[in-house]
């Protein structure tokens, strides 16, 4: 019987803790100043530097158009689904087999069954880093609590077979992906892995860095995590270096020196003293990214590549901001796609394999290209059959690993059936209705598998992940290992 543990670093008791560190008066600061209430650590043992970087998008993307199947039998059900003209044109929702050819993946081990996927034709960058060896792909992956099938699934015996809250559900499985548990949690499991290193940096606050807003991921039960935007730290405009306030740079200069000097007052000394902590941190990080990268290194008109532009500028500057292990979050949002899938996912799809391609050469520039690894997460997958015009939501869904240190030219994971799973006697133990994929990889085992090449234990890996204890082994006819195998040791 599978138990469901409560953890306590997900729980009210985990987020007053966390809120602790800030001090009082850095709950009722501004978030840009809370931050800043996080406490240094002055150890470094870790010798290297190693980051990952969360691609989170919003929406739920749209798997069977993202990596798409391509042998004759596999493309046939999908056309044939999805709405394909005759000859394996293209039609309704179905992309032309004839423009796939460019992205074909041609792993190095073929797929059972003479299974082939080809990323949408307008990846053609995420392919060439496929073919190169420095991208891998994992099949269909999304919450699980622990393994299931269709019967599982659709069993009244939730003690035996649990399922993750709320699914189908925006922001709840947004949360879910991030952090175990659906919308009002506090503890993402990337924030997590962040606590595992604090004590390696040297300057811990700068561990977790989003360039894309507030993001449970990132959230630690001492782990906060720090926003950028995609020029650079985010300024306190009326106490900022050299600012000038009111149109008066007396003004300004007042006014940080009355936010910043010590008081009498133990509430206002806290207030003071996390401003005055925020102040600094602005400082350092506008001073470790240095300038900009040269039009051409990264596209432009790419929010994506502005965000991991930032990333990359971070990361160049880490001896100033004292990292040798981080994680980032960036993100994309546009792909709840209802409506129009064809016409919007094309540019999304280029926006993401343009962006990820100049980032990884510009690790390569750096010397870092073993060290850093980006991979893709969403809300979900969606449904394989047409609503129309586009697709409705659904669970399971392929996704990306890049890096130098990704076993890359590879495909991992179990190729799903290609099929409704509930229409003209088509009733197949992988899906949930209209094409829902039920994951053969949970988000517990792909964060398994990034925690451990980031060094975190096997032991703390149970610990930081609540599911992982119930993967590990076999069950319903295919293997659950908690290391997946993308990732080289």
């Amino acid at each position: 019987m599978h138990l469901i543990e409560s953890d306590a670093r997900h729980s009210r008791r985990a987020f007053l803790r966390r809120m602790g560190h800030l001090g009082i008066a850095g709950s009722a600061a501004p978030w840009a100043l809370s931050l800043a209430g996080m406490g240094e650590a002055a150890a470094q043992t870790a010798t290297d530097y190693k980051a990952l970087v969360c691609v989170f998008l919003y929406g739920g993307n749209d798997y069977a158009n993202t990596v798409v199947t391509y042998d004759e039998p596999s493309y046939n059900a999908y056309s044939t689904i999805r709405g394909g003209g005759a000859n394996q044109t293209a039609g309704g929702i179905a992309i032309a087999k004839a423009d796939l050819a460019a992205t074909l993946l041609n792993p190095t081990v073929a797929l059972p069954g003479g299974r082939q996927y080809a990323f949408h034709p307008a990846m053609t960058g995420l392919a060439s880093l496929f073919d190169a060896g420095q991208a891998a792909v994992q099949l269909n992956v999304g919450p699980l609590v622990v393994p299931l099938t269709r019967s599982q699934y659709a069993s009244s015996n939730r003690a035996l077979y649990p399922i993750p809250p709320k699914l189908f559900s925006h922001n709840d499985q947004q949360s879910t992906w991030q952090s175990s548990s659906p919308e009002g949690s506090t503890i993402g499991w990337g924030g997590n892995i962040g606590d595992e290193v604090l004590s390696q940096n040297g300057n811990a606050l700068f561990t977790c860095i989003s360039v894309a807003g507030n993001a449970v991921f990132l959230s630690g039960d001492n782990a906060l995590c720090y926003q950028v935007g995609t020029g650079g730290a985010v300024a306190i405009n009326s106490v900022r270096s050299g600012g000038s306030t009111f149109g008066s740079r007396k003004v300004n200069a007042a006014m940080s020196a009355l936010v910043q000097q010590a008081r009498t007052h133990t509430l206002e000394n806290e207030y003071n003293r996390v401003t005055a902590r925020a102040v600094g941190a602005a400082d350092t990080v506008n001073g470790a990214i240095g300038s900009g990268y040269p039009a051409g290194t990264f596209p432009a008109n790419n929010g994506l590549a502005s965000q991991l532009a930032m990333v990359a500028r971070l990361i160049r500057g880490r001896s100033t901001l004292g990292a040798k292990r981080q994680v980032f979050f960036v993100s994309m949002g546009g792909f709840d796609l209802h409506d129009n899938l064809i016409a919007n996912q094309v540019g999304l799809m280029r926006s993401l394999s343009d962006a990820l391609k100049a980032f990884q050469a510009e690790m390569v520039v750096q010397g870092l290209d073993q060290n850093v690894t980006s991979f893709t997460a969403s809300d979900f997958g969606r449904t394989l059959a047409s609503n129309g015009d586009g697709t409705d939501h659904g669970w399971g869904s392929h996704h990306i690993v890049v890096g130098g240190a990704v076993k890359g030219k590879a495909i991992y994971g179990v190729a799903p059936p290609v099929s409704t799973g509930n229409t003209n006697g088509d009733i197949d133990q992988w899906h949930v209705g209209q094409g829902r994929l039920i994951p053969s990889t949970s988000v517990d085992q792909y964060a398994a598998t990034l925690a451990k090449w980031f060094g975190v234990s096997d032991a703390d890996q149970l610990r930081i992940l609540p599911n992982l204890k119930n993967f590990g082994g076999n069950a319903n006819g295919i293997a659950y290992p908690r290391d997946v195998g993308f990732m080289k040791p």
